[in-house]
């Protein structure tokens, strides 16, 4: 007679997680660490593999050292500071009891393209892992330190900080290497329909729009382990 491990007949089948998400977005960082928390709850968080994709919500920022968010949310909705600070602490607020620390007064506008070269070069250099410290690395940098992540040295410094090596990270930053992976990688987003991130797709089947709390991106988990396909949900 042959035994049967129940463990093993019930074990939900891996799940490979798509995120298209931008460095400068807060809700982008506040769905990076939902999902790890949804993760970390889920039935089999060993069986969970993630990979991000490059999104740009603003292909046309151009280096402007020193230009605070506050001042460019204040002219683009033609509002004072006050006006512009109450916008930014939303995401500032909901973030806060999953971790994420947000200082509306410290980010700086910048252009995300070499950011996310760099977070490219994470995946292709060590995996998921390194991938995720860097795009981290760089979240905590604009969100909150303040720091320019569109500049050269800083992005030389924080890819270093972020386990990435110093010499790869100088000769993609003196180059156009991983150009073409970001490009690539919105182009995906286009042809399935991305309008808006944190975007989820699960073992390419099932996806999720949204900042969500832990609990539904957890869902999401677990419907992508069933072998579900639908779009579960939509919005922050």
């Amino acid at each position: 007679m042959n035994d049967v491990d129940p463990t093993n007949a019930l074990r939900p089948h891996a799940v490979e997680i798509d995120v298209w998400a931008d460095v400068v977005c807060p809700w982008c960082y506040i769905g990076k660490r939902r999902l790890e928390l949804a993760i970390a709850e889920s039935a089999h968080p060993a069986e969970v593999t993630v990979t991000y994709h490059a999104f740009e919500l603003d292909h046309q920022v151009v280096h402007a050292e020193g230009e605070t968010v506050l001042a460019w949310l204040a002219q683009r909705y033609g509002t004072d500071l006050a006006g512009a600070r109450e916008i930014a602490e939303r995401p500032a607020v909901m973030g806060r009891p999953d971790g994420v620390e947000i200082d509306v007064d410290k980010q700086l506008r910048a252009n995300s393209f070499d950011a996310h070269r760099l977070v490219a070069l994470g995946l292709a250099q060590g995996g998921p892992a390194l991938q995720a410290a860097v795009l981290e690395r760089f979240y905590s940098a604009h969100f909150s330190e303040g720091k320019p992540i569109d500049d050269i040295e800083t992005l030389q410094r924080l890819g270093a900080e972020a386990g990435l090596d110093g010499r790869r990270v100088s000769a993609v930053l003196a180059s156009d290497e991983f150009a073409d992976h970001v490009r690539a990688d919105e182009a995906a987003a286009i042809d399935i329909g991305v309008s808006g991130v944190p975007f989820f797709m699960a073992n390419r089947r099932v996806a999720l729009s949204g900042a969500h709390s832990p609990e539904v991106i957890g869902q999401l988990i677990e419907a992508a382990a069933n072998g579900d396909h639908e779009v579960m949900s939509a919005g922050a």
